[in-house]
Formats: C-alpha cells, structure tokens, sequence
C-alpha cells in the first residue's frame, strides 16, 4: 500500500471505496450477533479459549499444516516434523498476540519482530528483523514477486507511522491492510503468513471491534480456501481501487465466517454438548 497521496489518512480513504462501507456493516452485525449471546455473559472466557485454539488451526492451514480440529487438541508436542512446527508456532502467535496490544499503538514494529521471534522460535541471527538483501525467504505458499529488502523497510516505516498516528478508519480496513501489506512485503525470512494473520487479530482486538477475540478471522480464511485467498491478496497487491476493495471484502467475510464460528459454539455451550 502506498502510505503517500493527497489524502492525510489514507487508510480511512480506502473506506470510502465501492462495497468497502457495506463489508463494515455485515461485519459490526456478524461480530454484534456473537457478542448478543446469552453465553457470552457467562463462559466467554471459554468462547475465547475455542476461538484461539480455531484461528491457529486456521492460520496454520493456510501456511501449509492442514490439520483436524480434534488434532491439534489431543496433540501437546509440536516439534516432530514441519507441519507440526508450523502448528506449533501459530499456537504461539494466539497466545502473544493477546499480550502485545499495549505496545502496538506506540511500537508496532516492535511487535512485528516479536511475533516473528515467537514464530521462528530460533535464536539465529535472521529472527525478529526485517530481512537483508539477498536473505531468502521461506513462503513456499506465495509466490507473488518479492520486494527488495529496502522496499520493506521503507514501507514498514510507512505502516508504523499510520499505526502511530491513528486512522478514523474501521477496524476491518486497518486490520485488512495490516495483513495484505505484511503478506506482500513478506518482510522476515520466514512466517511472514503466521504473523500477518497474528497481526490483523491485534488491531482487531485492540481496535475495539472483537476485544474479547472471540471471531477468528483466520478460521475465514481457511474456510474460504487458499486459491482464494491468494487471489484476493493479488488485489490487494495491484493497487487498484478494486483489488484493494475485493481484498478487504475478502478479510470482512473471513471476520464474519469466524463469528459464525464462535456463534456455533455458544450453541452448543448452550445445549452442553461442549
């Protein structure tokens, strides 16, 4: 996203793009109906838990470890082989997330590389910086052209600034713009997916919108599918009103499939079958 133009808050003009305000408007209802229910009065903090353990399920399938729900809950080691490390480290990125909401208004990137640190869960010399020159990059999923490692820079500075400065823009646009530009930049030399979709959840939380995190975005996503995914990130990455547009149309649907998600499990909470 390119953060210069007439317009001093940028992100807030993208709300006012064809279809965008109405995406907003079926979020609010969708995120309204989860919050509306009786069970969240009384066991959210077990809402919360189901949510977390969905979305890490959800983001690690779109990285690459497509795992059953019921798995990922029996399994506690998550070393063995690759797809279970990518579990692992999207298990590691719900659990931060919730514990760097402070810090993201003043430094968010400070949280950046601490979430590629929780990620990566290395200590080599490449983990929790943006990648140099000539570093590779380890995202097999995404196969979009890779900017040079300066592009990164700059444009990571951009997006911190626009954080720091505050937006009058819906949470789903900042979040939706978080995570397109974190998956276009690809700015570490891995987990770049893991932290987009860990990113979008903090500004979703500390925004305001889903401060309970109960609707997990990136079980939308995973529901809608990687070859969709990828195509509306392609949108985003052209530039143009209506890729940027289809994109955070893309992200709002994922919001509502993940509160339809956690509605699910009110019910059936309700009806103590869990």
């Amino acid at each position: 996203m390119s953060t210069t133009g007439a317009t001093a808050d940028p992100l807030a003009a993208l709300g006012s793009l064809p279809g965008v305000a109405d995406s907003v408007e079926s979020v609010r209802k969708a995120v309204d109906r989860v919050y509306g229910h009786r069970i969240m009065r009384r066991r959210s903090n077990t809402v919360t838990g189901e949510a977390a353990l969905r979305g890490s399920r959800g983001s690690a399938a779109l990285s690459g470890a497509d795992w059953a729900l019921e798995e990922v809950r029996r399994r506690s080691d998550f070393s063995g082989d690759d797809e279970a490390r990518v579990m692992g480290a999207a298990l590691r990125l719900t659990a931060e997330a919730g514990q760097l909401l402070s810090i993201w208004r003043q430094s968010p990137l400070r949280v950046l590389a601490r979430l590629h640190l929780v990620a990566a869960a290395s200590s080599g010399d490449e983990v929790g910086r943006p990648r140099r020159e000539g570093e590779p990059v380890d995202e097999p999923l995404i196969e979009l052209p890779l900017p040079s490692a300066a592009e990164v820079n700059g444009r990571l500075e951009g997006l911190s600034e626009l954080i720091i400065a505050g937006s009058s823009a819906p949470a789903l646009v900042t979040s939706a713009v978080v995570h397109g530009e974190l998956l276009a930049l690809r700015p570490f030399t891995s987990h770049n997916g893991l932290v987009a979709r860990a990113a979008e959840r903090i500004v979703l939380i500390g925004s305001g919108l889903d401060p309970k995190s109960v609707c997990p975005a990136e079980v939308g996503h995973a529901e809608l599918g990687r070859a969709a995914y990828l195509a509306a990130l392609e949108g985003y990455v052209s530039g143009t009103p209506e890729g940027m547009a289809a994109w955070i149309a893309h992200c709002g649907k994922a919001i509502e499939l993940g509160a339809r998600e956690s509605t699910a499990v009110c019910e059936a909470l309700q009806r103590g079958a869990a």
